[in-house]
């Protein structure tokens, strides 16, 4: 069926449908329906801007379908925890680290054939995810809690039983971000990282996971705009690699499923070789699908950028002819040729799956270090800490509405007072934090990414200097940032700062559950087990 398909198409049907791209809207605008009707794209990419309630999101699914003469792949990234595109109705599943915490294989398995099945009730039949990068650079800005941990076999552990659930449950499970960001400084967000590794660390450590998941068949694989110089001589990202994607990837490891690259728009391309460019060196590297996925113009820009280039013969017609046969058959594995609109969202966030996703969170919840108080005493007086994490949090609560320890502790303790700071705390707000909280007996603070911040680091600091007071300090992102007040004494990892991850929090906090997830990561002098 493929085959013949493919001789009944035209060039630009071709070319299109090796491009993904997003659009700005909870239906199907103007922008979208051209790419889909003139430019013939393969597959859309879903947005929060684009997801508002399951219902919703299954009627757009249908309706693009509906007017794509070729099936389309619909995806998202729904990594779980901090990096999810749609939240609200849905069963939000705690992120890589926190489940790295666990050391559960069969639940990492699990959480993510509930979170496959649902995106499948949606009509999204590819899921950027799982996060196989190895996090062992703390100071990674990007990829952190969105990593299993530092260690190789555990990210490869949990990564293959991931994709073992996306794709039992019919979604295409995407790998990323091969050849590894875990070890980058820089964020190819904004800019364009290089791990400098030679060939033998990367075997060894990098490219573990992704060995691991293409020997278990993963359907699809992520490029990193990030430089590989151990690999690829030029100043150019693993994406635009011809030796990292089809030397290193095809031949050398031998996978044979689709490379789709990281979107195209981040400036580690957009403000170096351009999309334009940028798509037609994805290709000729070996990419079968182009990622593009915000502004029209650069989407059309990259599409026509391509067609140029077959019509010139610098892409040859068989080169895309490749990509397409390969779209064509995971469209086929995945039941799309059989036109099936209907969706039954009556399975997402059954109370089983939300029970499921809230003993996984509460199993994540690490004790990292017990030389103080803990739990808490209910009957002290307590002053609770908390950061206001709007400006750089992907949480979705409505303003106001926000998920905090003290809202949900409120209850639990007779004398509470909580104080919301900034991430990047005033001058103001920790004297104010000093002086207010003189008279209370035991304080928690939450730090947020506190590496990163000095005005967190100096406000736990100088807490951790009085000795009348018992101090407990919980990490609502990395686990690092212990390394900025060893002195603490008590001390937890939460790995994310979800509503869910903050209720776990809460129970261990109170002495409900216990905190029994071990470190995925070396903290300071606290190491994984």
């Amino acid at each position: 069926m493929t085959r013949d398909q493919l001789k009944n198409m035209s060039i630009e049907q071709k070319v299109g449908q090796l491009f993904m791209c997003g659009f700005d809207d909870t239906k199907p605008n103007d922008s979208i329906l051209h790419l889909i009707n003139e430019y013939h794209i393969g597959g859309v990419n879903y947005f929060r801007r684009n997801a508002k309630s399951p219902e919703q999101v299954a009627a757009l699914s249908a309706e693009l379908q509906q007017v794509s003469d070729i099936p389309l792949l619909i995806s998202i990234d729904q990594e779980g925890g901090m990096v999810a595109g749609i939240e609200t109705g849905v069963t939000l599943m705690p992120g890589n680290m926190a489940i790295g915490a666990t050391r559960d294989v069969e639940a990492a398995h699990t959480a993510a054939f509930i979170a496959g099945r649902e995106l499948r009730a949606m009509g999204i039949n590819m899921d950027f995810a799982p996060c196989l990068d190895v996090n062992n650079n703390p100071d990674n800005p990007v990829i952190g809690v969105r990593s299993y941990g530092e260690s190789p076999n555990l990210v490869a552990t949990m990564g293959c039983a991931a994709i073992k659930g996306y794709q039992e449950a019919g979604v295409t499970a995407t790998v990323k971000h091969f050849p590894g960001h875990g070890d980058t400084n820089a964020d190819s967000h904004h800019e364009l990282p290089l791990v400098g590794h030679d060939r033998k660390r990367l075997h060894e450590i990098e490219l573990v996971p992704f060995k691991h998941a293409i020997a278990s068949g993963v359907d699809a694989l992520m490029t990193a705009h990030v430089i590989f110089p151990a690999y690829e001589d030029q100043d150019i990202p693993a994406t635009l690699s011809h030796k990292i994607l089809t030397g290193l990837l095809r031949s050398e490891l031998g996978f044979e499923g689709v490379i789709t690259t990281d979107c195209l728009e981040m400036n580690a391309i957009s403000k170096g070789v351009g999309v334009g460019l940028g798509a037609v060196m994805a290709i000729e590297a070996g990419a079968d699908l182009v990622l593009i996925s915000h502004q029209i113009s650069l989407q059309t820009e990259g599409i026509e950028a391509v067609l140029t280039a077959v019509r010139s013969g610098r892409i040859s017609e068989a080169r895309i002819d490749e990509s397409v046969e390969r779209l064509l058959k995971l469209k086929e594995k995945n039941g799309l040729f059989e036109r099936d609109m209907s969706s039954n969202t009556s399975i997402i966030a059954m109370e089983e799956s939300l029970a499921f996703a809230r003993s996984l969170s509460e199993a994540s919840i690490t004790l990292v270090k017990n030389e103080g108080k803990f739990p808490l005493t209910p009957d002290a007086k307590t002053y609770i800490v908390w950061p206001n994490m709007r400006p750089v949090s992907e949480t979705a609560e409505p303003e106001g509405q926000e998920v905090t320890l003290g809202k949900i502790l409120t209850s639990r303790v007779a004398q509470l007072k909580e104080q919301v700071i900034s991430v990047n705390p005033s001058e103001e707000e920790i004297a104010n934090v000093i002086s207010e909280s003189l008279d209370y007996e035991q304080i928690v603070i939450a730090t947020y990414n506190a590496s990163f911040s000095a005005g967190q680091q100096r406000l736990v600091q100088e807490l951790a200097e009085r000795e009348d007071t018992s101090l407990i300090v919980a990490s609502l992102r990395i686990p690092y940032d212990l390394t900025a007040f060893p002195k603490v004494k008590t001390y937890l990892a939460c790995y994310e700062n979800k509503p869910l991850s903050i209720q776990s929090l809460a129970k261990a906090l109170m002495g409900d559950i216990p905190a029994r997830g071990k470190l995925p990561v070396t903290v300071g002098s606290y190491g994984t087990e």
